[in-house]
Formats: structure tokens, sequence, C-alpha cells
């Protein structure tokens, strides 16, 4: 039996990163972790710093990162609008990393409070594009 599905787009303030038929997709939302198939309720949220799974027709798994932005799903159609996206295998790791370490470090010599917010939002977001290659990373061995 067919998995039915549903057409998904990604947009980031850049470029469309996807559009396609998907049997379904998997983000974090503000309220925790959501799974949205063909059939969900109309629904729109916000989605925090992280992955967002696509399950493809034919059980293909494609994995992006977000770094936030509103996910809506309407009758026929999902779509993710995204501050800034990136297809998880395209993130660099090492950038990544040097980001994590800059902002920690950032927010042990700031004084002001907005100055804290802006490095713990950019200590967020490099935290989880690092989790989001360590997702990928599982998945490449658990194939392999």
């Amino acid at each position: 039996m067919m998995a039915m599905t549903i057409h998904c787009d990604i947009v980031s303030a850049e470029q469309a990163l996807f559009s396609g038929l998907v049997e379904m997709v998997i983000a974090t939302g503000t309220l925790g972790e959501l799974g949205i198939n063909y059939g969900h309720a109309p629904l729109l949220t916000g989605l925090k710093p992280g992955a967002l799974r696509l399950l493809k027709e034919g059980g293909e798994e494609e994995i992006f990162y977000l770094s936030g932005g509103f996910l809506e799903v309407q009758p026929g159609v999902i779509s993710i609008l995204a501050d800034t996206a990136l297809r998880a295998d395209t993130i660099d790791e090492a950038a990544a990393l040097e980001a994590q370490k800059q902002a920690e470090l950032d927010m042990k010599n700031l004084s002001g409070e907005i100055d804290y917010s802006l490095a713990a939002s950019r200590l967020a977001e490099a935290t989880a594009q690092l989790r989001t290659v360590e997702e990928l990373r599982k998945r490449a061995r658990s194939l392999g």
C-alpha cells in the first residue's frame, strides 16, 4: 500500500530549498517536536533552531538545518518559512564550532543585556547546527 503524501515547500529569505511530495515532516516547534503527515489539521507554529527532517516518497530522508522560522499546514501543503536554512550535508562544521566558541567567549565578557541575548542566540544557533551535523553522522553510520 502506498503511503499518502503531501506537498512541502521550504523557503528561506535567500532561496527556495525544497519543493516536492513528502510522507512526513519532522521539525522542532516552539512547543516541542512535531511530526506532520497527510491529513494533519491546519496549523501555524514557530520553529526553533535545529534539524528539519523530510521523509520523502519511498522512505528516502533529507535533513535540513533551520535557524528558526514558521511552519504552516494547510490542506494539501506544508509550508516552511525559515530565517535561514541549509541542507544538513552543507553545514560547515568547523565554522559552526568556531561560532560556538566565539559566542561562549562573548557571553563571558559582556556587560550589556542586549549583547548577551545576541550572543546567547548565536550560541543556540551554532549548537543546533552542530547537533544537526551529529544527527546526520549517526544516520550515515546506521545506514553504512
